[in-house]
């Protein structure tokens, strides 16, 4: 499995220093080599993944930001991520992989942002009957790699029209977003068996 090469954190620090188009251009050579390496890990990623899931595309998102709603008018993004969709309507959810100096690279994956129909069957289910994703929550291997729950963005503060807060499972179903992360140091991420960790 290709890795990491510490010459695409050592970029990602330098831009960070000097996230301006000029920078940019005079090293467009090194952002383009370590964009080469950096596409082969996450083929190696996708092949990975459909060995026990089927992944219908990868997305490498764009260095460049979009700053039009933004006061943060810094031309690019000082992180690199890539998403890997699953194929097919039913299966819904995906993975996401974001790669980042001063260990903020995170692996995550679940369903983001959900559609309100989804939604709805969502927190449905877990009212129903929230067995089955706790007994996957607890279980001792996923709790210690991913802390043993959702992260909790933006949650609903009381409850969602139609479920009452005193339910039980009101902790997930208040949740928007049904998905778990898992963070690496630097270290870890130049390391030859980072690929391994992520898909474990």
């Amino acid at each position: 499995m290709n890795t990491i090469p510490k010459s695409s954190f050592a970029f990602l620090k330098s831009l960070k220093k000097n996230n301006h188009r000029d920078w940019m251009t005079e090293n467009k050579k090194e952002y383009q080599t370590n964009e080469k390496s950096l596409k082969a890990f996450y083929a190696d990623i996708q092949a990975g993944l459909n060995v026990d899931d089927e992944i219908a595309k990868l997305k490498v998102f764009r260095i460049n930001r979009d700053v039009r709603f933004s006061k943060d008018k810094t031309p690019y993004n000082v992180h690199r991520s890539v998403s890997f969709s699953r194929a097919g309507a039913h299966r819904r959810g995906g993975y996401y992989l974001r790669l980042e100096p001063g260990g903020n690279s995170v692996v995550a994956g679940g369903f983001f942002n959900p559609e309100p129909k989804d939604l709805l069957r969502i927190r449905t289910e877990i009212q129903m009957d929230s067995s089955e994703i706790r007994s996957i929550l607890s279980e001792p291997a996923f709790a210690k790699a991913y802390g043993g729950k959702f992260d909790a963005w933006n949650p609903v503060k009381t409850a969602p029209k139609g479920f009452s807060k005193d339910d039980p499972n009101i902790d997930l179903i208040r949740l928007k977003n049904f998905v778990v992360t898992h963070k690496f140091t630097d270290e870890e991420v130049h390391a030859p068996d980072f690929g391994k960790k992520v898909l474990y």
